[in-house]
């Protein structure tokens, strides 16, 4: 494949964000990409702050594959792909967006730039002026690379862009399968929809309901409540220091603050490796219970995470641990813990625990709050069925989560042969 040596400058004009003021942020029509926005692959839409301000320069507005990149703090050089799923999103400062010039292809430039060569690129030209790394758009511009014609830019980009379809479609299954987990949860112990013995809604059709003067509302007939203390046993995981971090394959894989999604998930780019001692109680298992006990932002139910749990994906192989700021919860009824789990994630139990938390600047969970809330407990049959589907589902998830991983790699090893032309798409 033919290829000249160009660069960026040549490729596309850069095009840094607009300056909001602080009194912009939290109302309007408009929205705001930070560089906290920016999750590669993609753009975190849906947590987006309002803005009321537009910006004059147009060009800060994204439209669906437009794609953007950080310029400055500890993940510059990070880039997402803006998947045009809401209106007027603009640019903030210290962020910048691409537009490629005639003959050049978007797509391609989008993997240019997410590739580790230009990562490398911007490490090696930061400011050192500044108090933390920061570049702008006049050093990225002199970034030189061998570019392939238009033609073999779209081949190039399609290869990629196929991987990252795959990818996405998956992440979107997932998120399908949690969504179906979630409304059956609500269904059954929420709206007390269950199906009865002859497989009718429960609530709906007359199901027989009982007081309970402890909750103060009607729980179906024969649920128990109890105090969550006296059904299970819990642990913390390791306490680490940064000598006992290592990198992927120098350790143990560990469950940690950054594993835990403010949307209930399992984040698996937040995984740390652990290479000190730990006993036996220490390892996990595939689709153990566990619960974060340490705040990671300002305590705000919508994107804070203390208290919120997780089972454990099974999708590593040998031993795993979880840091100190994760506790296990082991339950004698291991069908409980799929129903609490959806418990614990609801916006009402966030709430409650939310209010369980002390510290001066990192808030730790005071666990008594955990323990001693009371419960309604549904039948055993019916939790066993729960756990049945529930477990089925976390199975399907771990399968996807596994395979996303397997494409992602292929993806990050094809990438660099890709642009140096050391892999050629006929």
């Amino acid at each position: 494949m033919e290829m000249i040596k160009v660069t960026l400058k040549e490729m596309c004009d850069i095009v840094p964000g607009y300056a909001f003021k602080s009194s912009d942020f939290g109302s309007g029509d408009n929205f705001a990409v930070k560089i906290t926005d920016i999750q590669p692959p993609s753009i975190d839409v849906m947590n987006l702050e309002n803005v009321s301000a537009i910006p004059k320069d147009d060009r800060t507005l994204l439209s669906k594959g437009d794609f953007v990149m950080a310029m400055t703090g500890a993940t510059i050089g990070k880039v997402g792909l803006f998947d045009g799923s809401k209106e007027n999103v603009y640019i903030n400062q210290r962020v910048c967006k691409f537009i490629p010039k005639d003959g050049y292809d978007k797509s391609f430039l989008y993997y240019l730039v997410s590739q580790p060569n230009f990562r490398k690129f911007i490490f090696a030209n930061v400011d050192s002026s500044s108090a933390q790394p920061n570049i702008g758009h006049p050093t990225m511009y002199r970034y030189e690379q061998n570019v392939p014609t238009l033609d073999g830019q779209k081949k190039i980009a399609s290869v990629l862009s196929a991987l990252d379809d795959k990818i996405a479609l998956n992440k979107k299954m997932n998120q399908k399968l949690e969504a179906m987990a979630k409304l059956l949860y609500d269904y059954w112990f929420v709206q007390y929809d269950f199906p009865d013995k002859n497989g009718r809604p429960y609530k709906t059709t007359g199901g027989p309901m009982t007081y309970n003067p402890t909750l103060k509302r009607e729980i179906p007939e024969g649920w128990e409540v109890k105090r969550l203390g006296d059904l299970f046993k819990t642990n913390r995981g390791v306490s680490y220091s940064t000598p006992t971090l290592g990198a992927e394959g120098d350790g143990v894989p560990m469950i940690n603050l950054a594993s835990f999604s403010p949307n209930e998930s399992y984040n698996e780019k937040g995984i740390k490796y652990y290479k000190g001692d730990y006993t036996d109680e220490k390892v996990l298992k595939p689709f153990d219970f566990v619960m974060c006990n340490t705040q990671q932002t300002a305590i705000d139910p919508q994107k804070d995470i203390i208290g919120r749990s997780m089972l454990v994906p099974d999708i590593f192989d040998g031993d795993i641990v979880s840091s100190h700021h994760v506790n296990t919860i082991k339950l004698e009824n291991e069908n409980l813990k799929f129903y609490l789990n959806r418990l614990f994630n609801t916006k009402f139990y966030h709430a409650y625990i939310s209010k369980f938390a002390n510290g001066t600047n990192i808030l730790g969970l005071i666990f008594s709050g955990v323990e001693d809330y009371m419960c309604e407990i549904p039948s055993d049959d019916l939790l066993e069925k729960f756990a049945k589907i529930s477990l089925d589902i976390e199975k399907k998830k771990s399968k996807i989560i596994k395979e996303n991983q397997k494409l992602t790699a292929l993806r990050d090893k094809l990438l660099p042969l890709l642009m140096n032309g050391q892999v050629v798409v006929g």
